[in-house]
């Protein structure tokens, strides 16, 4: 299985009369997603998953990836790692799946993959954090097989 974290790219600031859910991708963010969008797309297996949160930002990152996705509530601002990893399926679902998420979560949930420890990594806004998990010597092994962020692609 593959899981791919692609934190949303960068949106509006807070403001006090909207909710957190509705901030919108700034023309930065909008070109944020695109770039990462597009270097997804030339690396995507054939059979991905896309879950995304409620949150505009989030739908609007994954939207510039042109392909289907799901609204997922268990991945929202509040969420936990253990969410993400049961909305994920993880090790065990087949294909890739995708979680276009919030931090620091995300950032958590990388670093409980690689260290063992849920600690407070940060994920950069719109980069995306690629793991896949494979079976060698009877045991489980996750293997971090890219980072990326828009400035480098």
């Amino acid at each position: 299985m593959d899981l791919i974290l692609w934190r949303h790219a960068e949106a509006e600031e807070a403001a006090a009369h909207q909710p957190d859910a509705k901030r919108r991708l700034t023309a930065r963010g909008e070109k944020q997603s695109r770039q990462m969008a597009k270097w997804l797309k030339e690396r995507l297996p054939r059979r991905v998953r896309v879950l995304v949160s409620p949150a505009s930002r989030t739908r609007q990152t994954a939207h510039a990836l042109e392909l289907p996705f799901e609204i997922e509530p268990k991945i929202d601002t509040g969420a936990d790692v253990a969410h993400l990893l049961a909305a994920a399926g993880w090790p065990d679902a087949e294909g890739a799946v995708v979680l276009v998420g919030h931090q620091p979560t995300l950032g958590q949930l990388a670093a409980l993959l690689l260290s063992g420890e849920e600690t407070d990594w940060t994920i950069k806004k719109g980069a995306v954090w690629w793991f896949s998990n494979r079976t060698r010597g009877g045991g489980g092994q996750t293997v971090l097989k890219a980072v990326a962020n828009p400035e480098m692609v």
